[in-house]
């Protein structure tokens, strides 16, 4: 099973990342990866057991990830698992820890595994796939950090 972990340190608390994070009317603010984020199924917060649809960007085939959260601790962690079947994936599950730093700044870690469709063409698949993670979820983080960032310059 692919799987990968990013990390970044982001100029805000992990209260105020965790918040920004989990705001479906603001992720396209800063999500570099997506072209649409909303919560479904008559959720209207992100909590556990809400889900959410995320629809990655035109380059990126638009595929829509439809996700249930399976941990959800305010400032401390979040996880989510795949439950729909998009082209080409399996199962997908992601967790996102975060803690303070103790100087307004605060830890973040991405933690992400798949598994690709369909199972004959694996081979091809899952080494494309890790190749496509790994240059998109740094770039997320990045632009996590970059709209904090700008926020400070502007306050």
């Amino acid at each position: 099973m692919p799987h990968g972990s990013v990390t970044d340190i982001i100029p805000a608390s992990s209260d105020e990342v965790f918040r920004l994070l989990h705001d479906y009317s603001r992720r396209l603010e800063w999500d570099s990866l997506l072209q649409d984020a909303h919560l479904c199924d008559g959720f209207s917060e992100a909590q556990l057991h809400a889900r959410s649809l995320c629809t990655g960007r035109w380059y990126l085939g638009g595929i829509a990830l439809k996700t249930e959260y399976v941990t959800f601790n305010p400032a401390s962690v979040a996880a989510v698992k795949m439950i729909n079947r998009p082209p080409f994936f399996d199962t997908f599950a992601a967790t996102i820890r975060h803690s303070d730093l103790g100087d307004g700044s605060s830890r973040i870690e991405y933690k992400y595994n798949f598994t690709a469709r369909p199972v004959w063409l694996r081979w091809l698949l899952h080494p494309v796939m890790a190749a496509i993670f790994r240059w998109e979820t740094p770039k997320r983080l990045h632009a996590l950090r970059r709209f904090w960032d700008s926020r400070k310059t502007t306050l």
